[in-house]
């Protein structure tokens, strides 16, 4: 008889065993089966990105060059420490602070602050930990490789600009992309990333999508510690457009020169060809050292661009296309045009009274002279404000109103630099805006309107493309800076980027205008501006005998009578072009807070020109000879008792 001892129950506990083994065994199948073919191809790719790694090559920038052809920015290589996340493994970002800030000599601050910034990118962003670095900094990075294997040192190019600010506003600079730049759609849908660097200002920023190339990579095979084995491909980095600009480095060096020699040494020149809208040269200052923002990641760095950001004279705001000033006398050339135009004067019929000023109900405004009853072209030359005074009131606002709208001084000249501003031109609505306590219009109005104060406050490239428009019977052309972009690769080819040359980026905009001006009335206003140079005008100081200028000068107010001394000092203007009857150059120059037109911005231009005839004439520009005896010149813009609104308006 077989004996079973059933006190133990050994038959359900071996069950219980085996059920247990089967459970664990059908676990470990599920699993397997999950990880190889469910989730393989993750996993796979995992390991693969493990063993092979890219490594990005910069696409070097293109270059930017002068009309002809001499390089004015260009790039150096330099060497960059880099922290590639995916290498961190369990180890803070924070943790680093402190021995990578120590050993490479960079701020901490700022070395969190860019951790901070990169915290919210994904794991597989690489972050820039210290540029430029220097021998020391490189041997010490290959000294801790084992320490750090997340560090790596990789060359990169670094834009380089011309010493002493030169260009400084037309040029622009480079710098990383922001963490705000790269949540707007316009910069994420170009596939930038953190740490790519973009233009940020001037033409750099304007035409960063051709001057920016397309980098290229090395796919690597690396070992568990990140040291590269072995080199699977390469692909070169196709270099950015090169950009050749409508500057001319002689004029534009002539032109700081004046602004850096100057009473207040604050001001703009620009230089512009009135047949196409070349702009020339284009001088604003103070300037800045674009330069300054490749040493922004060091403590000194930092500290220059803080105290650029601080001074109160602003040299990083470019005064051609982002100051606004009231363009004082220089308003007269567009109220002329229109006025005959409009039928307001005739060219037979074109006399008006100066009487010294004009009596508005109780408050009269006067003219730096009594010149009696001019006619349109000495009202011009000798800057009579009686005269255009009434002009202004036989035009009313609507007529001027139509003339700021026919010469698009409403709008902005399109030129093809970053944020650029709207000039303030007179209008009911902004009287409205400004003085609602006040808001109708009257009589008053119409004459400040008219003579270039008050209600008017443009820009500099603005007048300048009204006065060159003028100069060519009514063709007004976009400013631009761009002459050409070369092209990169074999046509052909799929990275092949073709030429191109300037487009507004306004496609909509005629280029150029064209303002109907009749010739009989083209003829007179252009006798009046060669007068204020060449038949005993506000300019006649500046003659150039066989190279006649014609221009005007304008003596802009800043504040009323009696307080415009020191800081408040009236700002000198001078808008010109040359040859009169055949232009090939035109140029304006505003010296802040100078004083007398005829006394500061004009002499500056001259010596622009001068510069401009020797270039192009092979020979010394001739001297001011005086073709009669000339009286002191007279100050071209009134000086009104103002009243508080008026001042308020300035």
């Amino acid at each position: 008889m077989k004996f079973e001892d059933s006190s133990q129950n050994l038959r359900g506990r071996l069950w219980i065993v085996q059920s247990c083994i089967f459970l664990l065994l059908a676990l470990l199948g599920v699993r397997l089966y999950y990880l190889q073919l469910v989730r393989g191809q993750y996993y796979a790719e995992i390991a693969q990105n493990q063993r092979i790694r890219l490594l990005p090559i910069p696409a070097p920038r293109g270059g930017i060059f002068d009309r002809e052809g001499h390089p004015m920015v260009d790039s150096r290589p330099i060497y960059n420490v880099i922290l590639w996340r995916e290498d961190l493994r369990d180890r803070k970002l924070i943790s680093l602070v402190k021995p990578l800030s120590d050993a490479l000599g960079i701020d901490s601050d700022i070395l969190r602050d860019r951790f901070e910034q990169i915290s919210s990118q994904p794991a597989f962003e690489s972050i820039l930990v210290k540029q430029d670095a220097e021998p020391g900094d490189i041997a010490w990075v290959e000294a801790h490789e084992l320490e750090f294997p997340e560090l790596r040192v990789e060359q990169q190019p670094q834009r380089r600009y011309p010493p002493n600010g030169l260009l400084a506003h037309v040029l622009g600079y480079v710098g990383e992309i922001s963490p705000e730049q790269l949540k707007q759609s316009s910069y994420r849908d170009k596939g930038l990333k953190p740490s790519d660097v973009i233009g940020q200002s001037g033409l750099e920023q304007a035409y960063d999508d051709y001057l920016r190339g397309r980098d290229g990579y090395r796919k690597v095979v690396v070992d568990s510690r990140g040291r590269i084995q072995d080199e699977i491909e390469t692909v070169p980095p196709q270099p950015g457009q090169d950009l050749v600009t409508t500057i001319d480095l002689d004029l534009q060096l002539a032109a700081e020169e004046q602004l850096r020699t100057s009473s207040t040494k604050r001001g703009v020149i620009v230089a512009m060809n009135p047949n196409n809208g070349e702009i020339l040269a284009l001088a604003s200052a103070p300037t800045f050292d674009p330069n300054l923002f490749s040493r922004i990641g060091t403590v000194e760095g930092r500290a220059e661009y803080v105290a650029v950001l601080d001074d109160p004279q602003k040299p990083l705001i470019n005064r051609a296309v982002q100051s606004r000033y009231p363009p004082g006398s220089t308003w007269k050339i567009p109220m002329a045009v229109a006025g005959l135009q409009q039928g307001a004067i005739t060219i037979d019929h074109s006399t008006l009274l100066c009487g010294g000023g004009i009596q508005i109900g109780n408050k009269f405004t006067r003219c730096m002279g009594n010149h009696g009853m001019p006619d349109l072209k000495t009202a011009i030359t000798k800057s009579c404000d009686g005269y255009f005074y009434r002009l202004g009131l036989k035009m009313g606002i609507d007529g001027i109103m139509s003339m700021v709208d026919e010469f698009d001084l409403n709008k902005r000249t399109g030129i093809d630099l970053p944020n650029e501003v709207l000039s303030m031109t007179p209008s009911r609505e902004l009287k409205k805006r400004t003085q609602p306590e006040n808001s109708e219009w009257k009589d008053i109005d119409t004459v400040y309107a008219s003579f270039g104060q008050v209600y008017d406050v443009i820009t500099p490239i603005a007048l300048l493309r009204t006065i060159a428009g003028v100069s060519v019977g009514g063709k007004l052309y976009v400013p631009h800076l761009l002459k050409e972009l070369k092209a990169v690769g074999e046509p052909g080819s799929t990275d092949y980027r073709s030429s191109r040359t300037f487009q507004p980026f306004d496609s909509s905009r005629p280029n150029p205008k064209s303002v109907p001006i009749p010739e009989d009335i083209h003829h007179i206003v252009v006798e009046g501006m060669w007068g204020v140079v060449n038949n005993g005008g506000t300019g006649a100081a500046i003659r150039m005998a066989g190279f006649d200028i014609a221009g005007k000068t304008g003596t802009a107010q800043v504040v009323g009578l009696g307080k415009d001394v020191g800081k408040n000092k009236d700002h000198s203007w001078f808008v010109s072009y040359a040859p009169a009857y055949k232009p090939e150059i035109a140029l304006v120059a505003l010296i802040e807070n100078s004083g007398f037109g005829n006394q500061h911005a004009a002499p500056a231009v001259r010596r622009v020109y001068d510069v401009y005839y020797r270039k192009t004439r092979n020979e010394e520009p001739p001297g001011a000879v005086p073709v009669a005896k000339l009286t002191k010149p007279e100050n071209e813009t009134p000086k009104t008792q103002q009243d508080p609104q008026i001042a308020r308006n300035q």
